[in-house]
């Protein structure tokens, strides 16, 4: 995935798993997202069920990133062990963190990964540690105003793929409200100032999207990795559709 999104430069769109379950991970794979993301930090799903999560997207042939609970090394590398084709690392707010991300995706001499790719070599006969180090994608995410102030330390660190913004928490750190949407002044300069510094640093710039027409705002300003809806969201817009198109009196 990683050599794919470098190379082609084309904007993806991609899903996003809250809930937990191989199911609802396939149906999310066969809507026709570039790629699905499987939340394990603000999601309700642990390890337990993530590797059948990883089954059920590659069933789909989808590609699968992993958020990941932590910047924590061991959380990286099972979600990679367990078939993950990248991860996205919450909080990353300096130049070391970017760099402990990094290395612990990619195996030596250009990181620290421990050997052992359970769904990796099952799935694939051709699996090298070289291949792994081009293919797997590293995205940080930018969240917190200190992270602005390292922005360009951050984004310089080579590995570094993709700068995805957390909108809510970065509006947070700003003294904003925990919006998606991004209105106010200062919350919108931010986001640019990620957009310009990825461009400067030839990094491929994500953003997490309020709804498929935040999506299309943050495509036509030059995001490239957009999440576009997640499963929870999806399912209580169709429910409560399904409510109201079935005429049920209120």
């Amino acid at each position: 995935m990683r050599r794919e999104l470098l190379e082609s430069g084309r904007t993806t769109h991609g899903g996003w798993c809250c809930l937990p379950g191989p199911i609802t991970a396939e149906v999310m794979g066969r809507a026709g997202f570039d790629w699905v993301c499987v939340d394990t930090q603000h999601g309700l799903i642990g390890y337990d069920v993530l590797p059948s999560m990883l089954q059920a997207l590659a069933l789909t042939g989808t590609p699968a990133l992993v958020r990941v609970p932590w910047n924590q090394p061991a959380d990286i590398m099972r979600a990679l062990d367990a078939g993950a084709s990248g991860v996205i690392v919450p909080m990353v707010q300096s130049a070391r963190e970017a760099e402990q991300a990094v290395r612990a995706c990619r195996y030596p001499p250009q990181g620290e990964r421990s050997f052992g790719p359970m769904a990796p070599l099952m799935r694939d006969r051709e699996f090298s540690t070289a291949k792994a180090n081009d293919e797997v994608l590293c995205a940080v995410q930018i969240e917190t105003r200190s992270t602005l102030d390292e922005l360009d330390s951050v984004l310089s660190v080579p590995g570094v793929d993709v700068a995805y913004v957390g909108p809510a928490d970065l509006g947070i750190s700003l003294g904003v409200a925990p919006t998606l949407d991004v209105v106010e002044p200062e919350h919108l300069a931010a986001v640019e100032r990620v957009l310009a510094a990825c461009q400067e640093h030839d990094v491929i710039p994500g953003i997490h999207c309020a709804d498929p027409r935040g999506a299309r705002r943050w495509r036509d300003m030059g995001f490239r990795l957009l999440a576009v809806a997640t499963d929870i969201r999806l399912l209580e817009h169709s429910a409560a559709e399904a409510v109201a198109g079935a005429g049920r009196p209120r």
